[in-house]
């Protein structure tokens, strides 16, 4: 089966193709022979005829760094009629921008595959899907309000607090039990975001690492366990955080066999979630999830050909 994919994406020029799960997925396409196309998010047009269009280059890709790719002419491509599947894989943060997006491609639904689903993506913002497995989860307050996060410090001490709609462990702080810096906190966090923000107990586990889990239509493809690096509570490779070879502890395990058969259900074919301390789950990455790199290089695997394997049954099918 040959193919031609669209990837929605940020430039190409910016990416850092040494850890970059999108850059690999191409690398992966385009060895099956498929022909490969990129766009931005923003040059989307929907036109007079209810026809979804952008105009996209044709690239050709190489693992080489400073000269990974290059890119013909942009032409108008309609992505109902021109191409077999999209790859929303553009970064978050999880705004209008984004939200809208997944509104559009919703409307070549039944004519191109869009990975991972835009509707599912839309719906499952990696802070909140989250909140529908709490049995796995921390305790977890979710408010804008001061007064609420001061409860719930007395009742369990430390906390950390993150904007719900953040990514790449951007703006997560911690505040210590006395909380002596929660109100001005809350003033920063509530001028900045309109949303309420994600507030959970501190988590001593964190320093042995947080775990990155790929699953792939339901399936676990691998993991990597993410450290934090000196000076540092979070453990985001964005942040200056390592990765470290791993497996599945049997909690772990229970997590993913809940949460598998909903993931294939809803079109979330390429998922990352997010496992500290070996019990504690924290997020579900749906919107440009990353980690296959890492686990490939550890295990030896083909995470990116085993999504091409799952794209391909799902347009077979």
């Amino acid at each position: 089966m040959t193919l031609r994919v669209a990837v929605q994406m940020d430039p190409l020029e910016s990416i850092n193709i040494a850890g970059d799960s999108s850059f690999a997925l191409m690398l992966s396409a385009q060895a099956r022979g498929h022909e490969l196309f990129h766009y931005d998010a923003g040059d989307l047009t929907l036109d007079a005829d209810d026809r979804l269009t952008a105009p996209a280059r044709p690239v050709r890709v190489q693992p080489v760094t400073g000269d990974h790719f290059t890119a013909g002419e942009a032409r108008r491509l309609d992505l109902g009629r021109d191409i077999d599947v999209v790859l929303m894989r553009q970064d978050p943060p999880f705004h209008m921008g984004y939200i809208t997006a997944t509104h559009l491609l919703e409307r070549i639904a039944g004519e191109t595959l869009v990975v991972n689903n835009p509707v599912s993506v839309r719906n499952a913002p990696e802070k909140v899907m989250v909140l529908d497995y709490r049995q796995f989860m921390p305790p977890t307050l979710v408010t804008r309000s001061a007064e609420e996060v001061r409860a719930f410090q007395r009742q369990y001490g430390a906390v950390v607090v993150k904007p719900i709609h953040g990514n790449g462990g951007k703006a997560i702080f911690r505040v210590p039990a006395d909380g002596d810096n929660l109100s001005a906190l809350f003033e920063v966090f509530n001028q900045t975001w309109a949303e309420p923000h994600m507030v959970q107990p501190f988590l001593p586990e964190v320093a042995q690492g947080d775990k990155r889990i790929v699953l792939i239509d339901g399936e676990v493809a691998g993991a990597i366990n993410r450290k934090p690096g000196e000076g540092e509570f979070r453990s985001n490779l964005a942040v200056g955080g390592s990765a470290e070879a791993t497996g599945l502890t049997p909690r772990e395990e229970e997590i993913c066999a809940a949460m598998g058969p909903r993931l294939k259900e809803l079109g979330l074919i390429f998922v990352g979630i997010d496992v500290i301390g070996g019990r504690w789950l924290t997020e579900i990455n749906v919107t440009s999830p990353t980690g296959i790199v890492a686990i490939d290089r550890f295990n030896g695997t083909d995470t990116a050909g085993r999504i091409w394997d799952a794209i391909e049954a799902r347009l077979s099918a």
